[in-house]
């Protein structure tokens, strides 16, 4: 599964939900995985938030590269959207046939749609 800032903040802020689902998944065996530029999107202190760095250290973060670059604006031009950081996360989805867990499953569901029949799932969190 992959994960969108919501699901990062609720780890930083010590949500109980967002730990219940983390146990959760973590038993299950699930790989969890997010982007650089949505760490980017949480980040501002790792002294303070050192609940959100411990966390990062159990997920896989994919780097935004040249190579996604057509790829990403591809979906932004489809879409007429200009979130480039979640436009990012759905073609990262997308390529590790995975799904997403956000708190904003309009806003993926919109960049998604636009991917045909393999567009990734979208789950809403919480």
């Amino acid at each position: 599964m992959i994960l969108d800032a919501g699901f990062l903040i609720a780890i930083d802020r010590g949500e109980p939900t967002a730990h219940s689902f983390l146990t959760t998944a973590l038993q299950e065996g699930a790989a969890l995985h997010t982007t650089a530029p949505v760490v980017a999107q949480v980040w501002r202190d790792g002294i303070r938030q050192a609940r959100l760095a411990k966390f990062l250290e159990t997920v896989e973060i994919h780097d935004f590269t040249l190579a996604d670059t057509p790829v990403v604006g591809g979906l932004l031009r489809r879409s007429q959207t200009s979130d480039v950081v979640d436009a990012h996360l759905v073609t990262s989805a997308l390529r590790l046939n995975d799904s997403i867990l956000t708190a904003d499953p309009l806003d993926f569901s919109a960049l998604s749609s636009h991917l045909g029949p393999k567009a990734p799932e979208v789950h809403h969190w919480p």
